[in-house]
């Protein structure tokens, strides 16, 4: 190895570092999303709202978009990310409905 290659693992170290650190970030941040999901899901089924809301969801995913694209980023690529978590909050509330639903019987 010469001295370009060593420099070039040098910084290829250093960046992968960086996005360790921010996926660790996005851990957290995903991690306290479902936190705040979770109570949201909690109240829905203590007032028996639907597990679901399609026009925030429209709302949400439009927003999105338009950080993405104020973002440099692909808003597709945004969008699916927001609807991958979107079904997953909706299999929680599903969820904490459900079991709300058995106590109450």
């Amino acid at each position: 190895m010469d001295r370009q290659d060593d420099d070039a693992r040098a910084m290829l170290s250093e960046i992968r570092c960086s996005i360790d650190n921010i996926d660790a970030a996005l851990v957290h941040m995903l991690a306290e999303r479902f936190r705040r999901t979770q109570a949201v899901g909690r109240l829905k089924a203590e007032h028996g709202l639907p597990p679901s809301d399609p026009a925030r969801e429209q709302q949400q995913i439009a927003r999105l978009r338009r950080l993405a694209e104020d973002a440099d980023l692909d808003p597709d690529f945004a969008e699916k990310f927001l609807n991958f978590i979107v079904r997953e909050v909706i299999r929680h509330h599903e969820a904490i409905a459900s079991e709300k639903n058995s106590q109450s019987l």
